[in-house]
């Protein structure tokens, strides 16, 4: 039984690499892929983040939200730095990425406008901070009583890739989201940043098969866009019934996260639609299928009878035969848009997906193991200290986690490399503060009971968060007060104050962007 189990799981995922060379093979006008161009930064080898052309909610670098709403702000006289990511204001069809949404137009300007002189003039050197300096703004904020313990830290000179800072910078703790930077940076550096995640339609004997390669993204939209191009390439082959299978045996071991059901994930499956939401929403909790394939399969099905193709029977799950023909397939977002949103939103379902992605690559199982051993293995080639990590899963909802603070801090670094542009979507998918994602709300006005005077650290901060209960993580850059760029990464564990504990981990970032540490 496990061998005919295992034979599956080959074969799903050779169907997951077959539609994947079959797309990297077309013209490269077809393909709209992602261009990723770094510039090497003004004020002391700050780094500019890369531009970004692609299909979806960016554009020119730029979030199409944010974007719109500058241009709306402009038009009526005034200039926001703010975007609401949570509503579908201004974006058409409050869709995930790929799924068409478009830019706002030439017309509007950048929100986050570029670091260092516009002037053309050659950038000057920024002093770089001392460990010493550090220390000072950094030491009594480690023993604010919100924190636990252990609480560790870590800040690394991007411009040299040297440490400045340290405390048990080396112990492994629990990282929770923070832990989305690894299964971003592994599978980015198995991938490559164009990389995009088949769903294809396959048939034998009468049956058609819906194989899921792995996208959590996959929409109604193109779900029903498959399904019509699965029906004309039966009606021209002059098929007229068929019946509808489902294959999703391209993941292996447990469905179900350790946490059981819960809003904040679905079963891990490589065939759902909408990451298995019952609801319209595109991110953050909602109600999630119980059997999210046998879901996206019905759906296909129905899509399939409304092409004018006779579907026999009800959909059941059965692995695609070898010498199934193709029909057609659809396409995620290139894996650097997926790890943008996964770190912008902290995103659990692109999180497993992507440390499944990253197993698939390194011919491993992909499940919570086999994806946990392939990230080690690809942090490990790019020269980042594992040793003692543990990758329990890619969300980093597991307490199973372990993670170092001078690890991500490294991996930061290590992902504004100019050596490294296939980690670019790194840096740039990290929300900014107070201004998107899970930093939108945080580092608000210096009266506000909640910021710690922090307000001067909004949109210099740019930080993936990570909340347990018990647990509270910040890892990210910022550009310090004499315009140096510097990746940190700040971890506490067995803090009883979730609030608390996460305005602390502020108030460092915080400090680093208000100080020259010198």
């Amino acid at each position: 039984m496990r061998v005919g189990v295992a034979v599956a799981r080959r074969k799903a995922a050779r169907w997951v690499r077959h539609w994947t060379l079959r797309w990297e093979a077309q013209p490269l006008h077809t393909r709209r892929t992602v261009r990723l161009v770094a510039a090497s930064g003004a004020l002391g080898g700050v780094l500019a983040a890369g531009v970004i052309t692609a299909a979806g909610p960016w554009d020119s670098g730029q979030r199409t939200a944010e974007k719109q709403r500058a241009a709306r702000a402009d038009a009526a006289g005034g200039r926001t730095g703010d975007a609401d990511h949570g509503s579908s204001d201004g974006v058409p069809g409050k869709g995930a990425p790929g799924d068409g949404l478009q830019g706002a137009g030439a017309g509007a300007p950048r929100v986050l406008t570029p670091l260092g002189p516009q002037d053309g003039t050659r950038p000057v050197a920024a002093p770089r901070p001392t460990g010493a300096g550090l220390a000072k703004e950094l030491a009594p904020l480690l023993k604010d009583p919100a924190l636990g313990s252990p609480t560790t830290a870590a800040v690394w000179d991007v411009t040299t890739g040297r440490e400045l800072y340290g405390e048990h910078d080396t112990t492994g703790v629990v990282p929770a989201s923070t832990v989305k930077l690894a299964t971003g940076a592994a599978a980015l550096a198995a991938l490559g940043p164009d990389h995009r995640i088949p769903t294809a339609s396959l048939a034998e004997g009468g049956e058609v098969f819906l194989v899921g390669g792995g996208d959590p993204t996959l929409s109604a939209k193109r779900l029903k866009g498959l399904a019509r191009d699965t029906a004309r390439k039966l009606k021209k082959d002059g098929v007229r019934k068929v019946a509808v299978r489902y294959d999703a045996t391209a993941y292996a071991g447990d469905v179900l996260h350790e946490i059981g059901p819960n809003e904040n994930i679905a079963p891990v499956t490589p065939l759902m639609v909408n990451e298995g939401r019952l609801d319209d929403s595109w991110h953050g909790p909602a109600p999630r299928a119980t059997d999210p394939a046998r879901d996206a399969a019905d759906a296909f099905a129905g899509e399939l009878r409304e092409a004018g193709v006779q579907v026999a029977g009800e959909p059941r799950a059965e692995r695609v035969p070898e010498k199934a023909d193709e029909l057609a397939a659809t396409y995620s977002a290139p894996l650097a848009e997926l790890t943008e949103r996964m770190l912008t939103y902290s995103d659990n379902d692109l999180g497993e997906a992507l440390a499944r992605q990253t197993a698939i690559a390194a011919g491993r199982d992909a499940s919570f193991t086999g994806s946990g051993r392939a990230v080690a293995g690809q942090l490990k080639k790019l020269g980042l200290p594992v040793r003692g990590a543990r990758f329990a899963d890619g969300s980093g909802i597991s307490r199973g986690n372990r993670v170092s603070a001078d690890l991500l801090a490294r991996l930061l670094v290590t992902a504004a490399d100019p050596d490294r542009p296939e980690l670019r979507s790194l840096l740039t998918g990290l929300p900014v503060a107070g201004f998107n994602g899970t930093l939108r709300d945080r580092y608000g006005d210096g009266g506000d009971s909640g910021s710690g005077g922090t307000a001067a650290a909004r949109g210099v901060v740019r930080a993936k968060t990570g909340t347990l209960t018990g647990v509270n993580s910040l890892a990210g850059t910022v550009v310090d007060a004499d315009g140096r760029l510097l990746a940190f990464a700040f971890f506490t564990m067995g803090a009883t104050d979730r609030t608390g504990a996460g305005d602390a981990l502020d108030r460092m970032a915080a400090a680093v962007a208000g100080c020259g540490c010198r």
